[in-house]
């Protein structure tokens, strides 16, 4: 958390804004926070030990978090934003179940091996990638 708050605190210095308690307890929640959340899910999450804490303000600051370099904002198609550690974590990539929405991470080297041989074939040089599998997990077949 030291870290992320270091990265958030340059950044924020940066573009002459000022870190706020709000944006603090925001980076917190979201440190804490495991899973791919929304920002009406980390608003309920924030707002249990900062009740006067906006929306909005949630908006902004996964905005900050995001230009930063701390989050990643993902759109798994559900109407919503969702957002998931980017700083000190590994790239891997997402199935997202389309029945119950459940979201599996995984990555694999030989699927990270194919996108590098397929781009050098193209003469195409990767500055980063996505990949978003959508189907039915085990449980819902």
């Amino acid at each position: 958390m030291e870290k992320e708050l270091q990265v958030l605190e340059d950044y924020i210095a940066q573009n002459n804004l000022k870190i706020t308690r709000q944006r603090r307890a925001v980076l917190n929640a979201f440190a804490k926070c495991e899973e791919h959340v929304s920002a009406e899910e980390l608003y309920r999450i924030v707002a249990e030990t900062e009740p006067r804490i906006g929306l909005a303000t949630i908006y902004r600051t996964l905005a900050l978090l995001t230009q930063s370099g701390l989050a990643s904002e993902l759109d798994f198609g559900d109407g919503q934003k969702r957002y998931e550690h980017k700083f000190m974590h590994s790239h891997h990539d997402h199935m997202i179940c389309t029945e119950c929405g459940k979201i599996i991470e995984f990555s694999h080297p030989i699927i990270e091996k194919l996108q590098e041989e397929v781009a050098k074939r193209n003469g195409f040089a990767i500055t980063s990638h996505k990949l978003d599998i959508f189907g039915v997990c085990g449980d819902c077949r």
